[in-house]
């Protein structure tokens, strides 16, 4: 089966990954090792941006 691409960009992600405390974290041990609050609380600052630029973009 093949594997699904990820919606969210590389840079998006270290982007958020930045802003949550966590970037230093992803770039010496990788992203396996963000603990999973923290990779919710990713996804929710993810979500919160592309509703603000749907907004904004009507």
């Amino acid at each position: 089966m093949a594997r699904r691409r990820g919606i969210m960009s590389d840079a998006l992600k270290w982007e958020l990954a930045k802003e949550l405390g966590v970037a230093d974290t992803v770039a010496t041990e990788g992203w396996g090792s963000v603990p999973s609050r923290q990779c919710g609380n990713l996804v929710r600052l993810a979500i919160e941006r592309a509703e603000r630029s749907l907004v904004n973009n009507r």
